[in-house]
């Protein structure tokens, strides 16, 4: 099934198309195709004249061939689009082709910049004029999406820090807040790679003189957009840095106090080793060995012998 857009009454509307004989009869300024099967294809290439590569959306590509104008006038764009849900974050190619005032955008999955572009046009009258203006739409929507990702990492980040700033971490706490930390250093990274993807294809546009005055300005408003993205993702890498190395700070902590509980009681072992030993070596002349209480007596020197360097060491406070 294609989703097809035409204008009506200065409103975009949508019409699911899954016969040719209906799209023929279609004045689109806008046709996506979601997973398009051969047949799909074949209606497209029927009606407008536009053949679409089975590897159109592959990622392998190189990134010479991402953005290009053909001889007929055809023009070509391929992007990055985020996707932030409770699966996983992901970025997803879109092909765009503008051709003869119709854009055709194909892509694998659903996207909530396509959803977010569709629900506005239908509440706002004269958002859409042309095909250029649903390009430009889907990138201004693409540039909002990623910001609103940006906050839900704020949001997180700062549950982070709640509880590794301001509690005790312990080694389970502190592994629950490093797994939540490459959580959102992995969508953050994702948005800078996404706004810097839309920066090179809205510049693009830009080069190719394709753009009216009005389209030219808010294509410059996006990338001022775009720019203050930048400078928020930067901030953020730093806060999850800060954080990182602040919870394997705790956990080097924790560590380091069993450490120094071993080696407390290794250093308070070392006495009444020595006085073991010493009352082990098989010596005649030993004095203690006739003495009806030698056992005893050397039993509590031992204990004696713990006992002190223990409460030395909590007088100085290294058992805390």
């Amino acid at each position: 099934m294609l989703n097809v857009f035409a204008l009506a009454n200065g409103r975009l509307v949508q019409e699911e198309v899954d016969d040719p004989e209906v799209l023929a009869r279609t004045q689109p300024v806008w046709v996506d195709l979601e997973a398009p099967s051969p047949m799909e294809k074949g209606w497209i290439l029927s009606r407008f004249g536009l053949s679409i590569p089975d590897d159109i959306v592959d990622d392998d590509l190189e990134e010479s061939a991402r953005f290009y104008e053909e001889d007929n006038g055809e023009l070509h764009i391929r992007s990055d689009f985020l996707i932030d849900d409770d699966v996983a974050p992901r970025n997803v190619r879109v092909a765009f082709i503008l051709k003869h005032g119709v854009l055709f955008s194909v892509h694998g999955v659903d996207l909530p910049v396509f959803r977010l572009l569709r629900l506005r046009a239908r509440r706002i009258p004269a958002l859409i004029g042309d095909a250029k203006d649903v390009l430009l739409k889907l990138y201004d929507a693409d540039a909002e999406y990623s910001a609103d990702a940006l906050e839900s990492i704020y949001d997180s980040l700062e549950r982070v820090s709640a509880r590794v700033l301001t509690q005790d971490v312990d080694d389970h706490a502190a592994g629950a807040a490093l797994a939540a930390i490459a959580k959102e250093e992995d969508l953050n990274g994702r948005i800078r790679r996404n706004v810097m993807d839309t920066r090179r294809a809205v510049s693009f546009m830009m080069r190719s003189r394709m753009l009216n005055a009005e389209q030219f300005e808010e294509a410059r408003q996006i990338l001022r957009d775009i720019d203050s993205l930048d400078s928020h993702t930067a901030f953020l890498f730093d806060k999850i840095n800060f954080l990182m190395d602040a919870t394997v700070g705790f956990i080097n902590i924790n560590q380091n106090k069993i450490i120094k509980i071993f080696s407390v009681a290794s250093v308070a072992l070392l006495p009444p080793t020595l006085i073991a030993s010493i009352y082990g070596m098989n010596f005649r002349s030993i004095p203690e060995l006739e003495w009806p209480w030698g056992y005893p007596f050397a039993l509590g020197l031992m204990v004696a012998s713990v006992a002190a360097p223990f409460l030395y060491f909590r007088r100085k406070g290294w058992l805390r």
